[in-house]
C-alpha cells in the first residue's frame, strides 16, 4: 500500500486544477444604454443586491453599490436588510418617486 513498496511504478495522482473562470469585463462607469435599463430593470426585481446588479448589468461592484445608493435616495428601491457586509434592497411598492 505504501508508495515506496509499489517500487515507483504507479505515477502520482494528478490532482485537478479547478474550474479556471474567465476574467469578466465589467463596466465601470454607467453609459446611457446601462443606465436606461438600470432606471427600467431594477423596478421589477424583487431581490436586489450588489451582486444580482453585477451579474445582470454587467457593472463593477463598486458601481453597483453607488447606483444601489443612488436608487434608494430617490426612493426607487428600499432597504430591507442593512448589514457591514452587503445590503439588501428590494422593489419600492406603491410610491414610487416620492
Amino acid at each position: 500500500m505504501a508508495p515506496a513498496a509499489t517500487g515507483g511504478k504507479k505515477q502520482k495522482k494528478k490532482w485537478s486544477k479547478g474550474k479556471v473562470k474567465d476574467k469578466s469585463n465589467h463596466a465601470v462607469v454607467l453609459d446611457k444604454g446601462t443606465g436606461e435599463k438600470l432606471q427600467k430593470d431594477v423596478q421589477s426585481y424583487r431581490l436586489i443586491t450588489v451582486a444580482v446588479l453585477v451579474d445582470r448589468l454587467k457593472i463593477n461592484g463598486s458601481l453597483a453599490r453607488a447606483a444601489l445608493k443612488d436608487l434608494e435616495e430617490k426612493g426607487v428601491i428600499k432597504k430591507v436588510v442593512a448589514h457591514s457586509r452587503g445590503n439588501i434592497y428590494t422593489r419600492a411598492v406603491g410610491g414610487g418617486g416620492d
